[in-house]
């Protein structure tokens, strides 16, 4: 089980960080992610494994003025 922006997620432990935000829908060019309080640079996004424990953030930009 990870956490997902502060909501339980079962079925995605031992994805890459690439398929669990693609299953979830992000635009992975309008994010950020945190994982354990580490932000992940976007060209490790598909070596990044997703592990059973995990906290992860995704902030989304939003444009506007």
């Amino acid at each position: 089980m990870i956490i997902l922006n502060g909501k339980e997620k079962e079925q995605y432990s031992d994805l890459s960080l690439t398929e669990l935000l693609q299953r979830e829908g992000y635009d992975i060019r309008k994010i950020a992610v945190e994982i354990n309080g580490e932000i992940i640079s976007k060209s490790v996004y598909k070596e990044t494994r997703v592990k059973s424990g995990d906290k992860i953030e995704v902030v989304s930009f939003v444009g506007g003025g």
